[in-house]
């Protein structure tokens, strides 16, 4: 199945990350090396949001990415929403 999690992001998250980016990404890095997180990344003008996008059995493994995520520890992320992805069409 397929989970997609929605970052919102605090207004001064730009500036406020710098500190945090090596660490989340190192951690992130782990998801993807397993095949777990897909891609994620930042939504642009404006950068209030993020996706992040993980194939995985159920939400709980997304769950726990997000509480432990550096960003989210640290008050980078205002809020966090899980939905489930119905896939239709995918490259393989």
């Amino acid at each position: 199945m397929n989970y997609i999690l929605f970052y919102k992001t605090v207004n001064d998250y730009v500036v406020r990350r710098a500190p945090y980016r090596d660490e989340h990404l190192s951690y992130a890095t782990k998801y993807l090396n397993r095949g777990e997180l897909l891609m994620a990344g930042t939504l642009s003008e404006p950068v209030d949001s993020a996706v992040l996008i993980f194939k995985c059995k159920n939400p709980s493994l997304v769950e726990e990415f997000a509480s432990n995520d550096p960003y989210v520890v640290n008050g980078l992320i205002s809020e966090w929403t899980i939905r489930p992805w119905n896939v239709v069409l995918e490259l393989r």
